[in-house]
């Protein structure tokens, strides 16, 4: 059991049935009152994100993750398979549960699967990844405005602005996070 006077970042715990990690935690004590933890929190099941206020003493269940890291073999339409490549175990986790992390995923990529208690919950992507640009605008000729962008396609299917000098086939870094242009690999 951990007290909810503890939150902090990054603590995963049980509350009702789901699992959570805390984004924020905000402590505030009332002059008579007790006091109120009030924590930001992110489904790990679900994806989504919620407040919870909990009173100031309660305890709830840690929850243990378990990270592994597998790579990235192929998606067959419905599942992506990931290979664990200590143990060549093979994975399927269902397409719709990685909506946002598909956009980035390309063969033989590394990622952490997370689990809890055997039930895979999901997988964290490297901060960036290098991937190649297969559709990219034109730059207009003239328009070079400070920080000028243009449209381009990943080969993962991904849509970002670039700058004007980025060609097709050209290699390119890519946050996870936002999906943002990072630089030339």
């Amino acid at each position: 059991m951990i007290s909810v006077n503890d939150f902090r970042p990054g603590i995963t715990f049980e509350y009702e049935g789901n699992i959570y990690v805390v984004l924020e935690a905000q402590h505030s004590k009332s002059g008579r009152g007790q006091a109120h933890v009030k924590t930001k929190v992110k489904n790990l099941r679900t994806g989504s994100t919620t407040m919870i206020t909990f009173t100031g003493g309660d305890k709830v269940s840690k929850a243990m993750i378990d990270k592994v890291e597998m790579q990235f073999l192929y998606d067959d339409g419905s599942n992506a398979i990931f290979m664990d490549t200590v143990t060549y175990e093979q994975l399927e986790i269902p397409s719709e549960r990685l909506a946002w992390e598909k956009n980035f995923l390309k063969e033989g990529v590394m990622v952490s699967v997370s689990k809890f208690e055997g039930e895979v919950i999901g997988i964290v992507l490297p901060d960036k990844i290098d991937l190649t640009i297969v559709e990219a605008e034109a730059a207009i000729k003239g328009d070079t405005t400070s920080g000028a962008m243009k449209k381009a396609v990943l080969e993962t299917g991904w849509e970002l602005l670039v700058p004007l000098f980025i060609k097709e086939n050209e290699i390119i870094t890519v946050s996870t996070a936002d999906g943002k242009y990072s630089g030339r690999a």
